[in-house]
């Protein structure tokens, strides 16, 4: 039996798998106290159901994605080591960040030795800022990472207490500004990650369940649960990562859809062409600032069930930030929620006190409760409609995009639009119907998002720098540094890296995932002094395939892939 389990922002969704079927799912209120939100959604799974029949446990979470998208993380000191070339007066300029002039070039080596003096200084100027979360990151550390551990030593010598995140580790690949972002959100959101983890392990251990935990990542793959503590910016998309492969499992094979998830924080946005989700080039990007993290292209609109509805003058507005509950289910303010329940679309909630919160919203206008509600409604599909407007244009650019259009010999637009989510039976036919598209309600669609958790396969990547001149190599990801033995071709630095994708796996217990190995990216670059090559640098990606383990038809049968 699989289980899988979604923590979003308002709910917290399970769904049981067993045999080939969907055995049972869950609903519950995300309570500030996780612990009791998971046990009650693991509770109505497995009335019955001895706990040693449960093989695997996958859980996405919305917890870092709505701390970004709502700006509730912690504030972060940044310490960074440019080096030489670029200035990077967009990381200087801010007022979080302070330069040293310590740097390690593109093969590692040491070319500007910190200064303990400048190491003090950067101490004292943390302290007088009252920072006690540092992100400490120089540029080329992926090869040569001495300098960020030298100044994190410093750093906690002084102040044990102080919370330091190293970019070799936040951020396992080159581009620097990229890092620094990376590692600043793991910095930022690492202790809210972890009381989650903590209320993962403490649930699960109740229950006397000892099967393999997983979390689902950003791309679709996932990550064992001790694992990802160390990366919690990697879940920084798993809630969106999981409805669309909910969607994907979901709906037939082969199915062009976009996927519209509607929950009570975020509406989060996502496109699967021809079976197969769409992978962002770039990685997740924040604001106006790209990370490392490889993700599926999905957006999440701060807008949802649960998003607080305010009269302004003649106008009502609706806030990004989520205070708490409907106010039909006993919460203090108006919600969209409350306007599907008094307009019939929804039977959550209480009645009367939904038409009570429209009726205050609407009573200095002269508007009906209705009429108010209505008004909402429309708001809230506009505001949808133009958020997927803006990501068509900005997904029409990935490379991915272009080649399916060309496969498909002509421009072209998804025609379903697949909702899931607790807000999607009251939002996406009329979304649909201003796309000019067909909506499409999938079965189990409130917990699609618990299904694609369950579904989803575990996918292991290591990137591998091997510098023949220095006979030395670096894999990223663990950040291990060490020696070349013999000589290095790129036919051997591909086996080198696929046979750690084997050792990752060995220590992850997911071998049996590791029987295709995919090269996603293979660079050698020539060493030449005084006109004569004198080695090569090679850079070698490469990671086992994402994807679901299962499509499920309509009966909530499992189909192997």
């Amino acid at each position: 039996m699989l289980i899988g389990i979604d923590v979003g922002g308002t709910c917290t969704d399970a769904v049981l798998l067993d045999g080939g079927a969907v055995r049972a799912t869950a609903k519950v209120e995300t309570q500030d106290d996780l612990l009791i939100s998971l046990g009650d959604a693991l509770d109505k799974l497995l009335r019955g159901i001895p706990s040693h029949r449960i093989k695997r446990v996958v859980f996405s979470t919305t917890i870092v994605t709505n701390l970004i998208v709502e700006k509730k993380y912690d504030p972060v000191g940044v310490i960074i080591m440019p080096g030489p070339g670029r200035t990077f007066s967009e990381l200087r300029e801010q007022d979080n960040v302070f330069s040293l002039k310590g740097a390690v070039d593109y093969r590692g080596r040491e070319i500007t030795a910190l200064q303990n003096a400048e190491i003090e200084q950067a101490l004292q100027w943390l302290e007088n800022k009252g920072y006690n979360k540092v992100a400490v990151v120089g540029k080329f550390s992926t090869r040569n990472n001495s300098h960020e551990k030298k100044i994190t030593d410093y750093i906690t010598k002084h102040h044990p207490d102080w919370q330091v995140e190293m970019g070799h580790r936040a951020g396992g690949k080159l581009n620097f500004p990229r890092r620094v972002a990376n590692t600043v959100l793991s910095c930022a959101t690492r202790d809210k990650y972890r009381y989650f983890a903590n209320a993962v392990r403490d649930a699960l251990a109740r229950r006397d369940i000892q099967a393999p935990v997983f979390i689902l990542k950003a791309d679709g793959g996932t990550l064992p649960l001790t694992t990802s503590e160390e990366v919690p910016v990697e879940t920084i998309f798993s809630g969106p990562a999981a409805s669309t492969l909910g969607v994907q499992a979901l709906t037939p094979p082969g199915e062009t859809s976009l996927v519209v998830d509607i929950g009570g924080t975020t509406t989060d946005l996502a496109l699967i062409l021809s079976g197969t989700p769409l992978l962002a080039s770039k990685g997740v990007k924040i604001g106006n600032q790209f990370t490392q993290v490889r993700a599926l292209a999905v957006h999440s609109v701060p807008l949802g069930g649960d998003s607080v509805v305010e009269r302004v003058g003649k106008d009502f507005v609706i806030y990004s930030e989520r205070v708490g509950q409907a106010y039909c289910l006993g919460g203090p303010l108006p919600t969209p929620t409350d306007a599907l329940r008094v307009m019939g679309i929804s039977e959550i909630g209480d009645q009367a006190r939904a038409h009570e919160a429209m009726h205050n919203l609407g009573l200095p206008l002269g508007l009906s409760a209705r009429e108010v509600a209505q008004n909402i409604i429309d708001i809230v599909v506009q505001n949808i409609v133009n958020a997927i407007e803006r990501m068509f244009l900005q997904w029409e650019q990935e490379p991915a995009y272009r080649v399916w259009e060309v496969l498909q010999k002509q421009r072209f637009r998804p025609r379903n639009v697949v909702g899931v989510g607790g807000g999607a039976a009251g939002f996406v036919p009329q979304i649909a119907a201003k796309l000019d598209c067909l909506p499409i309600l999938p079965p189990f669609a409130p917990v699609a998002n618990a299904i694609g958790a369950a579904v989803s396969k575990p996918t292991i990547s290591v990137n591998l720098i091997a510098d023949t001149e220095r006979q030395s190599f670096v894999v990223e990801e663990e950040g291990y540094q060490g020696k070349l033995t013999g000589k290095l071709d790129e036919i051997s630095a591909v086996e080198l890296a696929k046979s750690w994708i084997i050792q990752r796996a060995e220590k992850m217990n997911l071998l049996e995932y590791t029987d295709k190995i995919e090269i996603i990216n293979q660079d050698v670059f020539n060493m030449v002094r005084g006109w004569h090559t004198t080695g090569k640098l090679y850079h070698i990606s490469a990671q086992t395939p994402r994807g679901i383990l299962s499509h499920i038809d309509s009966e909530g049968v499992l189909k192997n892939e």
